[in-house]
């Protein structure tokens, strides 16, 4: 046994004096080179996406933000046209500038023949000032009717038409 313990001492000499001791550092250099510039390659790639990344969050969270702000303004501009398109808004506002309601109306048939008696139109007396704003509610379902068209009795020879105020409509709504 003794021997054959020698012969392995002798054998692992020889193999360690044919081979160096190591790999020699100037062969690994290049490879560590290698490894530390991939890596750090993958670092800054990574800064620059993520970097990339949050500026886009942050103009995507300020269009989200603006975005907001345009719709609750749109929704306040479209309550503010519906007050003022309501039948009542519409017909102070007209007193306001001077308007009076129309008379009987008169119609011109296909063959040129007036249908109807005209009327001239007449000025009634205008209601008080409003002291206070009125209150800010939904229009009503039926229009409401106007004093000159209580007042003024129909005409049987004209044709009488009614159009009902329809409410204003938004598309996507």
């Amino acid at each position: 046994m003794r021997k054959a313990a020698g012969q392995l001492r002798g054998r692992a000499a020889r193999l360690a004096r044919l081979m160096p001791s190591g790999p020699s550092t100037a062969a690994r250099t290049p490879f560590v080179l290698l490894v530390v510039v991939l890596l750090g390659g993958g670092l800054i790639t990574l800064l620059l996406l993520n970097s990339s990344l949050n500026e886009g969050s942050f103009k995507l969270s300020e269009l989200r933000k603006n975005t907001t702000e345009l719709t609750d303004q749109e929704q306040e501009l479209q309550r503010d046209v519906d007050q003022r398109s309501a039948p009542d808004a519409l017909q102070r506002r007209a007193r306001e500038l001077g308007m009076v309601p129309g008379g009987n109306p008169a119609f011109l048939g296909p063959d040129g023949t007036v249908q109807g008696v005209p009327g001239k139109a007449t000025a009634l007396p205008s209601p008080p000032p409003a002291t206070t704003p009125p209150a800010t509610t939904p229009p009503a379902t039926t229009p409401p009717v106007s004093p000159a068209a209580q007042a003024t009795p129909a005409t049987p020879a004209a044709p009488t038409t009614s159009v009902a105020p329809q409410p204003p409509t938004t598309p996507g709504r």
